[in-house]
């Protein structure tokens, strides 16, 4: 089945909202008209949403964000709603990004809420998902992503717009990407997964992207697996010109 494919780009906690005028004009130069059947999206940090979604006004570039809370509204100091996210123009959201794992110790409960009031908002879930280094090394990837996948537990459909991210824990910012094959075993799997709850029609149609350490020089080679869906970008989406060329290899 033929997808469309995804590249966004994750900020994390770097780039200050004045800098992403500068970024924005630079990403947008580099990358012209982008591919028709390349969405692209940037994630920046919380601080930096509305400056970007103004720099990016009239582009085809989307603004996502990395997180947010799993209830409506309230007393929870410092915390961000969809709501709040929805009407800064936010199109995707991040969740159970590993790094929300293992520092805030959240789970696919938590997770399955945040997916819940992004839906509710009209903003599509962006779910993370993969093993670390240990779990790989002792033959559990397919047990970790099936337990992560209970995320979904309930459904009978997936959410409207949902998008899952592959990111093997011990290549994200290691600078040890997969290799293509592994990556898209992994998807295999997840699709698998997937098919099991929803039927082989549906999880043939929802989109996986690979994340972690992906770059201008791996992507075309990761790209070419056709269960690759394009990628999650974290370190290199801060250069403009090479995340451009990661576009640009997910045509």
């Amino acid at each position: 089945m033929s997808r469309a494919r995804l590249v966004i780009g994750n900020w994390k906690m770097n780039l200050v909202p004045s800098a992403a005028d500068e970024f924005v004009a630079t990403f947008r130069g580099e990358l012209g008209s982008p591919p028709s059947r390349v969405g692209v999206a940037l994630a920046p940090a919380f601080p930096a949403l509305e400056r970007t979604g103004r720099a990016l006004s009239g582009s085809p570039v989307l603004l996502g964000a990395q997180d947010v809370h799993p209830e409506k509204e309230g007393a929870f100091t410092g915390e961000v709603s969809a709501g709040m996210l929805k009407d800064l123009g936010v199109v995707f959201c991040l969740v159970g990004h590993s790094e929300r794992r293992r520092i805030r110790r959240e789970t696919e409960a938590d997770f399955a809420r945040k997916m819940a009031r992004l839906v509710e908002a009209g903003i599509a879930p962006v779910y993370c998902v993969g093993e670390t280094l240990e779990e790989r090394e002792a033959g559990a990837t397919e047990t970790v992503l099936a337990r992560q996948l209970t995320a979904f537990d309930g459904l009978s459909a997936p959410h409207p717009g949902l998008v899952l991210a592959y990111e093997p824990v011990w290549a994200i910012g290691t600078g040890r990407a997969a290799t293509p094959q592994m990556a898209a075993e992994a998807h295999r799997v997840l699709r698998a997964g997937l098919s099991a709850r929803w039927g082989a029609g549906v999880a043939g149609g929802l989109r996986i992207l690979y994340g972690g350490s992906v770059t201008a020089g791996n992507s075309p080679a990761l790209f070419a697996e056709e269960e690759i869906d394009g990628g999650l970008v974290g370190g290199a989406s801060l250069d403009p010109k090479g995340l451009a060329a990661i576009v640009w290899a997910a045509t």
